[in-house]
């Protein structure tokens, strides 16, 4: 038996608004959700979970005519879903009223109720919410129905505001698989038990490194999974070394043979470290033309001989400034302040 699980689909997000690629993501995330789909189709599993925010926000009419005509075109899938904090139950929301697919499970309140599949010795748990806020740890306490067949958990959650999860509590509860959502990571918190299987495309700028689905496999009872790269794209922070010898048109070459070597495709955050010459001053801004960028951070310094410019200056306001930060153990802020403050005062009394 194989099941694909999924969470924080997202669909109607637009990632990196008022970027030019934007509204192709928005697009993209609906298409990656259809290749599932179709994937499923091709090679059909028994059972597909999704474990919350399957929409950015509360879905439309369309939208959810839209998802249920993906899931009947897969009627052999028994498909069970929730709502999370993002799509949470309101109470007009187009959930509560719409009718689903026959393979369809939707969980249509915040209690967690367990459903037995029609086609399989499966007991799957799940609830949706109702808030966009759980702060009690719910699934902490669940346990199973019985003890024969192969029972799994849908839970949506994590963090203070949402269903805090303690994983020592989670072992304890004695299901064979908890599909977890609302983390963006993919990450395992008990190897083949218990998963985050991240967002299916990445929806955020922090969501950097690769994105998918958990594909599953149940056999004699014992369950074993497995990650699955799925995204069209990926965020990928970018860390650019500048020196003493470097131009703003070797840092260009740079940024440009990195992007070509990793995908042009992909997004990225760009951070230039490192030492430059004082009198370089480079154009953060003009980095962003070479692909898809959402910021550059300068976190560059100029290259000063500190003990050298203190005893130059002793006396004068400069070596009084440096003193004082030398005399510190400076953190980043500080340091920042330092540099700045001391090409700002050389500046002045180079120009008077």
């Amino acid at each position: 038996m194989r099941f694909i699980h999924l969470a924080d689909v997202h669909l109607g997000a637009v990632p990196d608004r008022g970027c030019p690629w934007s509204e192709k993501r928005e697009n993209e995330i609906w298409e990656t959700f259809r290749r599932v789909i179709a994937g499923i189709r091709e090679n059909p599993v028994d059972l597909l979970f999704i474990a919350g925010d399957l929409f950015h926000r509360q879905p439309l009419p369309y939208e959810l005519n839209e998802v249920n005509n993906l899931f009947s075109s897969i009627p052999n899938t028994s498909v069970y879903l929730m709502a999370g904090d993002s799509d949470y139950l309101k109470g007009d929301s187009f959930y509560r009223e719409f009718s689903w697919a026959p393979n369809v499970t939707f969980f249509q309140e915040e209690k967690i109720t367990c459903v037995k599949d029609t086609k399989s010795d499966v007991y799957v748990y799940g609830m949706s919410y109702e808030h966009p806020k759980i702060e009690a740890p719910v699934y902490d306490s669940v346990r199973l129905a019985g003890r024969e067949g192969v029972h799994i958990l849908l839970a949506h959650g994590g963090d203070g505001s949402h269903c805090p999860v303690n994983v020592a509590a989670l072992a304890e509860t004695g299901f064979d698989y908890i599909a977890l959502g609302h983390l963006h990571t993919p990450q395992s918190l008990i190897r083949d038990v218990a998963a985050y299987s991240g967002t299916l495309e990445p929806v955020c700028s922090n969501d950097f490194g690769e994105h998918g689905y958990i594909e599953g496999r149940i056999e004699n009872g014992k369950v074993r999974t497995r990650f699955v790269p799925f995204s069209m794209r990926t965020y990928n922070q970018l860390l650019i070394n500048v020196n003493e010898g470097s131009t703003q048109l070797s840092v260009e070459d740079t940024l440009k043979d990195e992007i070509f070597r990793r995908g042009g495709l992909n997004i990225y955050r760009v951070i230039l470290q490192g030492k430059r010459k004082p009198e370089l001053f480079l154009i953060p801004e003009k980095l962003k033309s070479f692909g898809n960028i959402t910021e550059v951070l300068d976190e560059t310094r100029p290259a000063y001989d500190l003990e050298s410019l203190q005893k130059r200056y002793a006396g004068t306001l400069i070596g009084d400034y440096i003193r004082f930060f030398q005399e510190k153990n400076r953190n980043t802020v500080e340091d920042k302040a330092l540099y700045y403050g001391l090409q700002a005062l050389l500046e002045t009394r180079r120009s008077s």
